[in-house]
């Protein structure tokens, strides 16, 4: 898939700016069209009965957002702002799952807990269930000016892990050093996981494959262990589907997109 046309989230939240400028980053790498999307929640100002919208904090919000998105992105040939224009929580998810069928990639945040909650906490994993495209999930911690050079690609035979590996292959560099992970319940390792390899290679990326039998471990650990000791800068992940050898089956927890410390490249 070439990426040619790009969506970044934009919010009022201290993280907007990394998210932007790495989207900023990828639009110019792949010479794409970027639009940044504007959505916080948000209440109408009343008076009685009366409704009004937008309210004052919101169109401030709204401008300065707009403003930062010009200078950020005034180097690009082809960009653009635009309001999701709604304050309420079922009406951003709804909205922005549907603007983002119209992208090839949607670049989100992550969702921090100990912050004062400005956007609907499952946005990223909304986004990519409703819209069917991958979704790239910036962590609230830590600067990612670029992603690729380092990838972790977390390998099952599921079809969502299928479609996260080849979303990123997008975003991965020409001289990258990448890593395959395939986690496996002990006596269940595939025949056909390392074929993981040839597949990328075919792509022109080299990769190292990393089987990992899981006894006691937590697939979570598994994934942050393993991205640390590569120093990865983007993961793969397939959040859906369920096969008789994929990462989550036989009762372990699935790894929850507010815990992971890299960019995340997801598909549902």
């Amino acid at each position: 898939m070439a990426l040619k046309n790009l969506l970044v989230h934009l919010d009022t939240g201290s993280r907007a700016a990394e998210r932007l400028a790495l989207a900023v980053r990828l639009a110019e790498r792949h010479q794409a069209r970027l639009t940044g999307v504007f959505g916080q929640l948000a209440e109408a100002h009343r008076v009685g009965v009366v409704a009004d919208w937008p309210p004052a904090v919101y169109a401030d919000a709204a401008a300065a957002s707009r403003t930062a998105f010009s200078s950020a992105a005034g180097s690009l040939r082809d960009a653009e702002w635009i309001d999701l224009n709604r304050g309420g929580e079922d009406e951003i998810l709804h909205r922005l799952g549907a603007l983002a069928t119209y992208f090839d990639m949607t670049v989100v945040g992550q969702h921090e807990d100990s912050v004062r909650r400005i956007v609907p906490a499952d946005l990223a994993g909304h986004v990519c269930s409703a819209s069917g495209r991958p979704v790239l999930v910036v962590p609230y911690a830590g600067h990612f000016p670029d992603v690729g050079r380092r990838p972790m690609f977390a390998w099952s035979e599921s079809a969502s892990a299928a479609r996260a590996l080849e979303d990123g292959l997008t975003l991965v560099t020409t001289d990258a050093d990448a890593l395959v992970l395939y986690a496996y319940e002990r006596e269940q390792r595939s025949e056909f996981a390392e074929r993981a390899l040839a597949h990328l290679k075919s792509h022109g990326v080299a990769a190292q494959f990393e089987p990992f039998a899981l006894e006691d471990e937590t697939m979570m650990d598994v994934l942050l262990n393993f991205a640390s000791d590569h120093g990865a800068d983007l993961m793969t992940l397939g959040l859906t589907g369920r096969a008789s050898l994929s990462l989550f089956d036989r009762g372990r927890p699935k790894p929850t997109l507010r815990e992971l410390t890299v960019p995340v490249l997801c598909a549902c």
